[in-house]
């Protein structure tokens, strides 16, 4: 029997600029997907706040297979300012991502006791996502520890953007700090996080004493330093929790730590590595790869978003996602915001300037063509294309392909399917000016597929 192939003529102009691409049904990514998912830091932290009726349907937009179909949430462990301001501005995070960017901690000081009524909005967020998917990964982690264990006093950062601001003898207080948070959660709601990443972009210079935000600098040998003390406490309380790091913004830097955890033996005390992707190359995505899967642990896009304008902007974040999946390779990605005011670049719901009335805008339906049609469980598959990416199911039956025009001219694509079991295209659902996520005539497998100008494209198949 011949070798069999998935064979996409792509032409992102007019037929004689076709281009060949392949996609290897045949291979399989080894490693099962885990999922989709979002940060709940800051948007529940208003959201929270709302009606049952609004949050029962913003919950809902998230967590549902016909929604965004979302299964994976990290739940921000505020550290708290100082209430009386005596080390920083007055609502110096106001000026930056508004009043929802001041986390409630849940401990006042060394000798005060917990105050578990803190951040009720956040947890109220947590439960309810808890209670619609049973099947939900909750990560727990942190920007900031409590201001009085900061050198700064202060839960933005140091008064030097480049200098660690957790106070050296706070290192147990810390630990014991964030894994008090993670045993509550268990006892209260009954929620088992199943990582906590103590760090958040700690080798950049965006914290500093009355920034716009909870952060603190960590540098490596810093988070190494600190693992030496979280770990073994972890293990002696007898936490089902691991610990993921490090979370830095850069893929770059990213894999810079990785080497010095590497060299510091220091990787045997993580479960998990984290990266965001605001910025690094594909060689950066190749070599965090690389380094990894040589040392077995599972890698993650814990967070990413971008600015741009309108649906090209959009669209172009999802060209980020598929360079992502396509060479860094994950086994989640995740979304940094998903309700803001009024803007539909970083977040996917628009809320009005109170939080009171939401409404889904395009980058909603853009992440929608992957996330609603490749849920856990699925394979990715090799792709020779920046412009595509596909998976197939756990039984092999079911294969999605996403296809991407980010021009703003048409573009055609020959399906050609030559294989042992050969495929039929069943559905397909397209987001464009015009459409969100909408129902499209499925093409035949010998038809030309018209993807409209600034587009995105999905197209379920199954074995005949």
């Amino acid at each position: 029997m011949r070798t069999l192939l998935l064979t996409l003529f792509v032409c992102l102009a007019t037929a004689t600029d076709a281009a060949s691409v392949t996609i290897h049904d045949d291979k399989p990514q080894p490693q099962q997907w885990e999922g989709w998912g979002v940060s709940l830091c800051w948007w529940a932290n208003m959201c929270g706040r709302q009606s049952e009726e609004h949050l029962d349907s913003l919950i809902g937009w998230l967590t549902s297979p016909d929604g965004l179909n979302y299964n994976i949430f990290r739940y921000n462990i505020g550290g708290g300012d100082d209430p009386q301001w005596r080390n920083c501005e007055p609502h110096h995070m106001s000026k930056g991502k508004g009043l929802r960017a001041e986390m409630e901690g849940f401990l006042d000081g060394a000798d005060s006791a917990y105050n578990w009524e803190r951040d009720e909005a956040q947890q109220r967020v947590t439960t309810m996502i808890h209670r619609r998917r049973k099947d939900a990964i909750f990560e727990a982690f942190a920007n900031s520890a409590p201001w009085w264990m900061t050198k700064s006093g202060c839960v933005a950062g140091h008064k030097d953007a480049l200098q660690d601001n957790l106070r050296e003898d706070c290192y147990t207080v810390f630990a014991r700090y964030l894994t008090d948070v993670c045993l509550y959660f268990k006892e209260k709601h009954g929620i088992t996080f199943r990582t906590l990443e103590p760090f958040n972009e700690g080798m950049t210079d965006y914290w500093y004493r009355s920034g716009s935000q909870e952060g603190c600098h960590f540098s490596p040998k810093a988070q190494v330093e600190f693992l030496k003390t979280l770990y073994p406490m972890m293990r002696e309380r007898g936490m089902e929790t691991v610990i993921a790091a490090s979370d830095e913004t850069d893929v770059a830097q990213s894999a810079e730590n990785f080497m010095y955890y590497k060299q510091a033996d220091a990787l045997k005390y993580i479960g998990q590595w984290n990266t965001h992707t605001y910025s690094g190359g594909d060689n950066d995505r190749a070599k965090l790869r690389r380094l990894t899967a040589e040392s077995g642990i599972k890698l993650w896009q814990s967070e990413t978003g971008a600015g741009g304008k309108g649906l090209h902007g959009n669209l172009m974040m999802a060209q980020r996602l598929i360079d992502d999946i396509r060479i860094l390779q994950p086994s989640a990605w995740l979304d940094w915001q998903y309700v803001e005011e009024n803007y539909d670049q970083w977040s996917l719901v628009a809320c009005d300037a109170q939080w009171r009335t939401y409404r889904r805008h395009k980058n909603y339906y853009v992440r929608q063509q992957f996330s609603r049609f490749i849920p856990a469980g699925y394979r990715w598959l090799t792709v020779d294309s920046r412009n595509a990416t596909a998976a197939i199911s756990p039984d092999g039956n079911s294969m999605t392909v996403v296809l991407l025009n980010t021009e703003r001219t048409p573009a055609s694509v020959a399906l050609r399917t030559v294989s042992p079991s050969s495929w039929t295209m069943e559905r397909a659902f397209r987001t464009s000016r015009t459409e969100d996520c909408a129902p499209i005539q499925a093409p035949d497998a010998a038809d030309t597929v018209t993807l409209p100008p600034l587009s995105i494209t999905t197209i379920i198949l199954q074995r005949k």
